[in-house]
């Protein structure tokens, strides 16, 4: 699909990576490699890597090698602003609020993976093709010039992708979820093999909360400068499963109104929204690939999809319980991670949220 617009930068913005050593860190330092509008100009973590170049500090976990030039950074305490405009939190949830606040009183526009912030009433909980208007509650922070967007908890990504559509055209009430959620979810080192192989753990800490929570939020109105949450119910059960990348979650729902099984298809398999008619570099081509095989979407065959940036949907039918059902697969660490804080920020700057910067201006052509 050929963008509405093609939004173009003057230059490329220099970008810092917070906590660049670990499982996201690492998977935004990958992606941010060669990227149009991005150049990665600083690696931060912890004081005990501060100072040692970064392929000395970093247990290369990525399939892509470490980039030459990145690897030859000098990696520079999380703590200590460095003047950077733009600047991607993987910092761990126990130390990322404080430190993104300091980023952000620096007059960084700070896009965080970490919950720390995700429930504040002025910070936008993002998903962009779902609720990219939330995006002006930056307007009402505290932090001067800077300011800070948050990205969903993983499954929450991939859940709203394939709700939003449904709950614009029919309404939607209640919801239940049950994730099958790969063990890269869980960071570095990640799941002890003795626990995860031929094994399911059927707990994952504050997981269902977060799901729960983030997902009234992502899809709730914004009314002048807060959210009203979405008035829906959400029921959610999280495991862990042996698989490396990918979440799978099958869904059961109840629309607002009476829909066909037809019409329910065509809303899932027609969505675009904003990133697409801008054709942001991170954006895919299309957010839900809807599937007809009878055994798909699954882990191995699907969650790179459209450079693992969409939400696959399939086994949709009608429910017993509710009104339909059926089985979503995202890319964790892309969708639900690093790549949907790249493309968060891409539409930030397509909005002009970074417009006080000189390399951030846009050009929008039709």
């Amino acid at each position: 699909m050929a963008p509405d617009r093609q939004v173009t930068l003057s230059a490329r913005i220099p970008v810092a990576v917070l906590g660049a050593t670990g499982s996201v860190g690492q998977r935004f330092v990958a992606l941010l490699h060669g990227h149009p509008w991005f150049e990665l100009t600083a690696v931060a973590a912890s004081e005990r890597s501060a100072g040692k170049r970064y392929r000395d500090a970093v247990r290369w976990m990525q399939s892509s090698p470490l980039p030459r030039a990145i690897a030859d950074l000098e990696v520079v305490n999380a703590g200590t602003p460095s003047g950077v405009a733009l600047v991607f939190s993987a910092l761990d949830a126990d130390v990322a609020g404080p430190i993104e606040e300091t980023w952000a009183r620096a007059g960084a526009l700070v896009v965080s993976n970490a919950k720390s912030h995700r429930y504040d009433a002025d910070v936008p909980l993002v998903v962009p093709e779902v609720n990219g208007d939330h995006l002006a509650l930056v307007r009402e922070q505290r932090y001067g010039r800077g300011a800070i967007i948050t990205n969903p908890n993983c499954s929450t990504i991939g859940l709203t992708l394939a709700l939003k559509p449904l709950a614009d055209a029919f309404g939607l009430s209640r919801i239940h979820v049950v994730t099958l959620q790969a063990i890269s979810g869980a960071g570095l080192p990640g799941v002890p093999s003795y626990e995860i192989l031929d094994n399911v753990v059927p707990f994952i800490s504050g997981e269902e909360e977060k799901i729960q929570r983030e997902t009234r939020k992502i899809l709730g109105r914004l009314d002048g400068n807060r959210v009203q949450d979405a008035e829906i119910v959400v029921s959610a059960q999280c495991n862990r499963v042996p698989v490396v990348d990918g979440h799978t979650e099958c869904v059961s729902i109840e629309l607002g109104r009476r829909a066909s099984l037809e019409e329910v298809r065509d809303v899932l398999a027609d969505f675009t929204a904003e990133p697409q008619a801008l054709g942001l570099p991170s954006a895919p081509e299309r957010p839900v690939h809807l599937h007809a095989a009878e055994a798909h979407p699954q882990p191995r065959l699907h969650r790179d999809l459209d450079r693992g940036m969409a939400t696959s949907v399939g086994r949709l039918r009608p429910c017993e319980i509710l009104d339909y059902k059926f089985v979503l697969l995202s890319h964790n660490t892309i969708r639900g991670a690093a790549g949907g804080a790249l493309l968060a920020a891409e539409l930030a700057i397509a909005r002009g949220l970074l417009a006080e910067h000189p390399a951030s201006s846009v050009v929008a052509a039709r």
